[in-house]
């Protein structure tokens, strides 16, 4: 059985994607410094699928503590890297912080893994896109000047790994461009799990409307768009974990080098389409508000997912409803189950 490295691998997208690894037959490994996740969801990994994965806590950002965790796991087949500082508006305010974690850890594992055939998916973000000229945005779209700090870690991210493979210290590795990613897995056991004020849309709706925090605030209602609000294009997380998992069987079916993929539904919505959803299918009247416009936002992006459609021979399955309403059961569960 084939073993993967998931770093990050207790956070929102991570955990996921190790339920659907156990799913495809693979044997996951996490690493997770626990800075922006919790270790109870270690635990409810392992009620979805009956054992619990190996886990090991250190920063990545430590290269004698990710060198003494290959002594103890050298058969790593696959890695997925998704440890990062995540959120656009901290970013903002902290850049260093962004510059550090998401800069030091992903040199860290290059250096440790240099001239190994281990294949490698990086998390990346439809972020690189900055605002694009054209809609849907294509993976050959022009990499603009990144609208926030956590934006540029990406960028920058992609040329290190880019120039590593060019250089043939790395042999294969795939970028994975996010769109939004919201929702929970159907069990309602693991879900988005911020720390503190959420800093995405999706779980500060859920917990405004359980009555863990107050108003809603939609940051701007006078883009160029269909109601005044930004657009993006929100994925389910189940069907992004899967992608994941398609990316690793490219890789190890004979790939070299090293390629990009977005990954979305090709659709966008607007902030408040969203609130609407969340609304219709819960049957609960959120209170929000109109903010101003924050920075670091883009007024709007989608994806074309042509090329992971037919590369990865993956597509989204999961609609706003689902997402909605999946993300809605999570937050009751962690209301009924205090983690």
């Amino acid at each position: 059985m084939a073993k993967v490295l998931v770093t990050g691998g207790l956070g929102f997208i991570g955990s996921h994607t190790v339920v659907e690894l156990v799913n495809a037959g693979y044997d996951p490994i996490i690493i997770d410094d626990l800075s922006n996740s919790n270790i109870a969801i270690l635990n409810q990994i392992a009620k979805i699928i009956g054992f619990k994965p190996a886990f090991y806590q250190f920063d990545l950002c430590d290269a004698t503590a990710l060198n003494q965790f290959i002594l103890k796991e050298d058969n790593i087949n696959g890695i997925i890297h998704f440890a990062a500082s995540k959120a656009v508006g901290e970013s903002v305010d902290n850049p260093l912080k962004y510059y550090r974690n998401n800069l030091y850890s992903l040199v860290n594992i290059l250096e440790a893994y240099k001239g190994k055939d281990v294949s490698l998916v990086f998390s990346s973000s439809c972020t690189v896109y900055g605002q694009p000229d054209e809609l849907p945005v294509t993976e050959n779209a022009p990499v603009k000047p990144a609208q926030s700090p956590y934006g540029n870690t990406k960028q920058i991210s992609e040329e290190i790994l880019k120039d590593a493979v060019a250089a043939g210290s790395a042999k294969k590795v795939i970028s994975l461009r996010y769109f939004n990613p919201v929702g929970a897995h159907p069990s309602a056991l693991i879900g988005e799990l911020p720390i503190g004020t959420p800093q995405n849309l999706v779980p500060f709706i859920t917990q405004s409307a359980i009555g863990k925090r107050g108003k809603i605030t939609v940051f701007g209602d006078d883009y160029n768009t269909k109601d005044g609000s930004c657009v993006r294009d929100y994925i389910h997380v189940v069907d992004l974990a899967k992608a994941h998992i398609a990316a690793l069987n490219l890789l190890g079916n004979g790939f070299t080098g090293y390629d990009v993929f977005n990954l979305g539904t090709g659709q966008g919505s607007t902030v408040l389409e969203i609130v609407n959803a969340f609304e219709k299918v819960t049957g609960i009247k959120l209170n929000y508000e109109i903010g101003p416009r924050r920075a670091g936002d883009v007024e709007q992006v989608w994806g074309d997912v042509s090329k992971s459609t037919k590369k990865l021979n993956w597509k989204t399955e999961l609609n706003i409803e689902t997402m909605m309403l999946s993300a809605w059961e999570w937050e009751k569960y962690l209301a009924a189950n205090p983690l």
